[in-house]
């Protein structure tokens, strides 16, 4: 097992991003290893590495373009009367922003399902405002994943709707029948062992002042003073031009492609942003989300090479021996081996498709019942949207906290988001199994 391709290449790209190597090439690099251990020459590898990155080709583009929509609501300067807002309803309490950026993020996968796209457009503005109050920008990654993730790891409503039914449907499809909307049942136990972990995280962990360096990101983004401040008419045309584009992505059409397109359209046929500063808003759309398109394309590719190794079937049947009938010995290997595939793949939506048709089986022959079959299953896919440096729900908090330099994707966001819910979701996911 020690030497299985799939193991060995996580473990490498884990390594080389601890010692800060960029994601993308610790990405690459570890395809490369894995796909050498599974004997494909080091071309046929990155032919397949590639053709795998057309896999996530839609969200890049989503990315991109939401980032475009971002920069764009940025300079109209909406941003800057919602920041002044949160200044007064925070009154100068820290863990209070902390709670309500964590509940902002919660609606971004149900009430209003638009993922990471709020960050950009929310946090580079309210920077100032943490710096200030000498908040641990870790607790805000911390809140701001908890919220990217948690709705849709136990709630049935928007993300979560989508993938619970993944784990119905694809739990059906090997064998184990469960109604889409039942999962849930089992799912709030890692949806509260994450809620642990946020506690933790900014009432324990996070809760002493850290400082920053007060450097300026662009013109309006340092807000001292939280007086009102009156929108403008270009600014409501810039609200009009966002509330479109989620309401588009909420319609039949359900693109954020489009969505995100309308809202610029909107913003500039209604005089928010000059024709002349459309080429500003594209350079600065592709520097707020570019890097994490890119990051999910070479992501896909990477998972593709897993994929194609055959690591992952011969991981499950190199251990299928030793769990025999002892659940707790079973239910911790397969969580484990479900940390391995989801941080090396870092979706969770993505390997429910691999890990079903691994866990069960093994869940039958162990004599686990589909309740906590689907705890086991959806428990080790939410593993990989927590600290793996090929999330988006890991990428989108540093894109946004990471503006002025000063806060690192490994060990300001992974490594927290890592220590305070992928071990809560093992510990819980573990016991929960085996009493359900």
């Amino acid at each position: 097992m020690t030497l299985n391709p799939v193991v060995i290449s996580v473990i490498v790209m884990i390594v080389l991003c601890l010692f800060k190597l960029n994601v993308i090439l610790s990405l690459i690099i570890a395809a490369l290893v894995g796909g050498t251990l599974a004997g494909f020459p080091l071309d046929e590898t990155m032919g397949i590495l590639i053709e795998g990155m057309s896999g996530n080709a839609s969200t890049a583009l989503s990315y991109i373009l939401l980032g475009m929509l971002a920069a764009a609501i940025h300079k109209s300067g909406v941003a800057r009367v919602l920041t002044k807002s949160i200044g007064r309803w925070i009154a100068g309490k820290g863990v209070v922003l902390v709670i309500i950026l964590a509940v902002i993020s919660s609606l971004s996968q149900n009430l209003i399902p638009v993922h990471i796209a709020f960050i950009p457009i929310l946090i580079p503005p309210l920077i100032a405002v943490m710096n200030k109050l000498k908040i641990d920008r870790r607790a805000v990654a911390t809140s701001l994943t908890f919220g990217l993730k948690a709705p849709y790891v136990a709630l049935p409503f928007g993300y979560g709707w989508i993938f619970h039914g993944l784990i119905s449907e694809h739990m059906t499809r090997n064998g184990m029948e469960i109604a889409q909307g039942d999962v849930w049942r089992s799912m709030w136990i890692a949806g509260f062992a994450m809620f642990v972990g946020l506690l933790v995280a900014i009432f324990i962990t996070y809760r002493k002042p850290r400082d920053y360096e007060a450097i300026d990101i662009v013109d309006d983004s340092n807000i001292t003073s939280f007086e009102d401040e009156r929108i403008t008419r270009r600014q409501f045309v810039a609200l009009i031009g966002a509330v479109a584009a989620f309401g588009v992505q909420l319609s039949p059409l359900e693109s954020l492609h489009i969505g995100a397109l309308v809202g610029i359209a909107i913003m500039v046929v209604g005089g928010a942003i000059k024709w002349s500063d459309i080429d500003e808003m594209v350079n600065n759309g592709i520097g707020m989300m570019g890097y994490i398109a890119f990051v999910m394309l070479v992501a896909a590719g990477y998972a593709e090479v897993l994929d194609t190794t055959g690591g992952v079937h011969t991981l499950v049947e190199t251990i299928t021996g030793v769990i025999g009938q002892n659940q707790l010995i079973a239910a911790t290997i397969m969580i484990l081996i479900g940390l391995v595939i989801t941080m090396g793949i870092g979706t969770s939506f993505g390997t429910i498709s691999i890990i079903a048709v691994l866990y069960v089986p093994l869940a039958t022959a162990v004599g686990f019942s589909p309740m906590a079959t689907v705890l086991l299953i959806g428990t080790a896919a939410a593993l990989g949207d927590a600290g793996s440096p090929a999330s988006d729900s890991t990428l989108g908090p540093t894109a946004g906290l990471n503006v002025d330099g000063q806060h690192d994707h490994i060990w300001d966001t992974c490594v927290p988001t890592f220590l305070h819910y992928n071990i809560p979701l093992i510990i819980f996911g573990i016991i929960g199994a085996i009493m359900l």
